[in-house]
């Protein structure tokens, strides 16, 4: 018997499993009123913005899978582009060589709201108010305040008050940072999610045109009034050690709406395992998946030195991809149909040898070739960022701003399912914009201001974004959703966390309990955008001899504080209807509910 810190929750009639135990309540409160997996997520996403905003909220981007019962898989695209103003001539002029980690030029189109809204219009069953009302009543009536969430305010405070006042008013209310478990309240949080609601009811009875209303009011109404008010005047400090103005405009946000895709997918030992597209750094998880493919994981210790080395390794080749070809495919011809092909693979799995690589490795598409110079010269670069103010946080650095972003997994009794890992618009990200109780996002900072790209700053364009959940379904007929926060780590704690549920044939909570670990190798996706070669961090529950093992073929290891590295969340349904649920014990906020 295997021994977990945690029971794996099992069922029939519902699961909802996410970072925050209270969204996770409320997403199983959605499924006990007879909502489904649809209302169940939107009430969950939307709550989540309340009680971690830290990590997300309505200004920010998400990106979600999902399959509604016996139907295909789909994917929301809510990452939404750089505004028409974000000229790379404009930025440059600005004197910068990179894109802020904060403030009003690292900020693209807002999209997590009319995402969310197109998922419940089309796919959902209940009301806007019935979705959005618990989230209405912990921002006007408070909630319990993370500590987390407490201390990284108070370590913000005086940077607010004497930058971003509008930030100071809503997070350090009568000049206080809360305590920690305190009660804490957004009014004005509220109050815009209430009118929003009364802005559709006034549309009448349908639930749909209600929530079309309520999308026009986000896009062109009172939200995107108070978002041009704000950006008319603000100069806003930012983490340059530079006051910037924004580039956003409210006929940006009154010409773009959240979209369908189709997933990509890969077959792994009778999985098939489905991902956002290369606006999304998603299909990296697949690119390691036909790397590993041919190497025989299963005769190794899941908790062992050859194990952690042959997955770091294929992280390193499939993340370098990453970096020279991915990008926006509606502006760029991204190679993806090369990068997953069993030729091209079977040559980047016979990179990985007994030593660490210290170098970046690209693979070099026919044609592209410029793009895989053009990465490993970048990677080289110092850029010599300062890093002196709020931007991404990452679990990487195991500070205060540890953990970012926020996940959701959630499946119902008629087998509709949904993952989702919204992010951005965060407190740290910029002033709050005054009236609405947030603040716009920075996703904007994954561009680069350097010509010919895929990911170069254009008008129109979608940054290529971290945010990565997954769904894998079986040829048994077993169909799951699974995924995590965690910036650059995102895909590579999932992979860790699949490759032990598949080939080991550990329980949903176990694969979460065991220790986790990922490379920093490759460049980073948030400013100051570092590589750090050779460089991996792992839990300390490996023990001395995996770690000095590591380190004798030539990796760079970086011991983690215990229990601190990923905060994976996932639920499953069998053939036969039963559904179980986990959420990792890290950070001791995720949780999994259900029966």
């Amino acid at each position: 018997m295997t021994f977990t810190t945690r029971p794996e929750i099992r069922g029939t009639f519902g699961v909802a499993t996410s970072t925050h135990w209270i969204a996770s309540a409320v997403g199983m409160s959605m499924l006990e009123r007879g909502g489904n997996a649809f209302d169940a997520a939107v009430a969950t996403a939307i709550t989540l913005q309340v009680v971690e905003p830290h990590l997300n909220g309505p200004a920010g981007d998400m990106p979600a899978i999902f399959q509604k019962a016996g139907e295909e898989v789909q994917v929301i695209c809510a990452q939404a582009p750089a505004p028409s103003g974000a000229t790379l001539a404009h930025y440059k002029a600005q004197g910068l060589t990179l894109i802020p980690g904060s403030g009003l030029l690292a900020t693209v189109i807002p999209g997590a709201f009319d995402g969310w809204m197109l998922m419940l219009r089309d796919h959902g069953t209940m009301t806007l108010r019935e979705v959005l009302e618990p989230a209405i009543s912990y921002a006007r009536d408070g909630h319990p305040v993370l500590p987390r969430v407490a201390n990284q305010i108070a370590g913000l405070a005086a940077y607010f008050a004497q930058h971003w006042p509008t930030s100071a008013d809503t997070w350090t209310p009568g000049g206080k940072a809360p305590e920690p478990n305190a009660l804490f309240k957004n009014p004005d949080l509220a109050r815009t999610y209430e009118r929003l609601v009364e802005t559709g009811e006034a549309a009448g009875d349908d639930r749909v045109a209600q929530i079309d209303a309520a999308r026009r009011e986000w896009s062109v109404g009172f939200v995107a009034e108070a978002i041009e008010n704000f950006l008319t005047d603000a100069e806003v400090m930012d983490v340059s050690g530079a006051k910037h103005r924004g580039v956003l405009t409210r006929a940006d946000m009154a010409g773009w709406e959240a979209t369908y895709e189709r997933s990509l997918h890969y077959d792994y030992h009778g999985w098939t395992v489905h991902k956002t597209g290369p606006w999304s750094q998603g299909p990296v998880l697949l690119q390691a998946l036909a790397i590993l493919k041919h190497h025989d994981l299963a005769s190794m210790d899941p908790m062992g030195a050859d194990f952690v080395h042959t997955v770091i390794e294929a992280m390193k080749l499939a993340y370098a991809d990453r970096e020279a070809y991915y990008g926006d495919p509606i502006h760029s011809t991204i190679p993806m149909e090369h990068l997953l092909s069993d030729a091209y693979n079977t040559d980047r799995a016979k990179l990985i040898t007994a030593q660490a690589s210290t170098e970046q490795r690209p693979g070099r598409v026919p044609g592209l070739e410029h793009l895989a110079d053009a990465y490993i010269a970048r990677a080289a670069r110092d850029f010599g960022a300062a890093d002196a103010a709020p931007q991404e946080p990452t679990m990487a650095h195991l500070t205060e701003k540890r953990g970012d972003t926020v996940h959701l997994d959630i499946i119902d009794r008629w087998g509709n399912m949904v993952a989702s890992t919204p992010s951005g618009g965060w407190l740290q990200s910029n002033p709050v914009v005054p009236g609405l109780g947030f603040p716009l996002n920075s996703r904007a900072q994954m561009f680069w201001l350097e010509e010919g790209l895929p990911t170069t700053l254009a008008p129109g364009r979608r940054p290529r974004t971290t945010l990565t959940p997954s769904l894998a379904t079986h040829t048994d007929g077993r169909r799951m959703v699974f995924g995590t926060p965690g910036g650059d780590q995102q895909d590579q704690w999932q992979l860790v966390w699949f490759l032990r549920f598949v080939h080991w044939d550990m329980e949903l909570q176990a694969c979460m309990d065991a220790p986790l670990f990922h490379s920093m190798h490759f460049q980073g996706s948030f400013y100051p955008r570092e590589a750090k070669p050779a460089e991996m961090m792992l839990e300390p529950a490996f023990g001395e001899a995996v770690i000095e093992g590591l380190r004798a073929r030539g990796h760079i290891v970086h011991v983690a504080e215990p229990w601190s590295v990923g905060r994976l969340t996932a639920a499953l349904r069998e053939p036969d209807g039963t559904l179980r649920a986990a959420a990792t014990p890290r950070l001791m906020q995720a949780y999994a509910v259900g029966r």
